[in-house]
């Protein structure tokens, strides 16, 4: 079994490409914004709360039932998506209900999993 070569044999740089490409980059803050992102997207457990909401609106105790966590697990997770806009809450009397902020977590969940289901 022979090891591929990742590197560069060459010592030649396309500057034409590597202009082009640069051009294209999103500014550093907007990559970085987009790194975020997906670490919230890097735990199960955000990951499985996400899943639920786009089924349902459902409150805390709603989606600790479903997960067998305690409330405050849930909640803690709950801080995390909606403080990266995944999720937004609304109060009904005493009850926080939350759901998906928008359609776009589903595409982008649709796409993974297209991804991670090719063969």
């Amino acid at each position: 079994m022979t090891e591929e070569n990742i590197g560069c044999s060459c010592n030649l740089v396309h500057e034409e490409i590597v202009y082009m490409v640069k051009k294209e980059m999103p500014a550093e803050e907007t990559l970085y914004d987009l790194a975020e992102l997906f670490k919230v997207f890097g735990d199960t457990t955000r990951v499985k709360i996400l899943y639920a909401l786009f089924a349902a609106e459902m409150c805390v105790c709603d989606i600790a039932s479903l997960l067998g966590m305690t409330q405050s697990a849930i909640s803690h997770q709950l801080r995390v998506l909606k403080q990266a806009r995944l999720v937004k809450n609304r109060r009904d009397g005493k009850v926080m209900y939350y759901s998906l902020d928008d359609e776009h977590i589903k595409h982008i969940f649709d796409q993974g999993l297209l991804h991670i289901n090719e063969k």
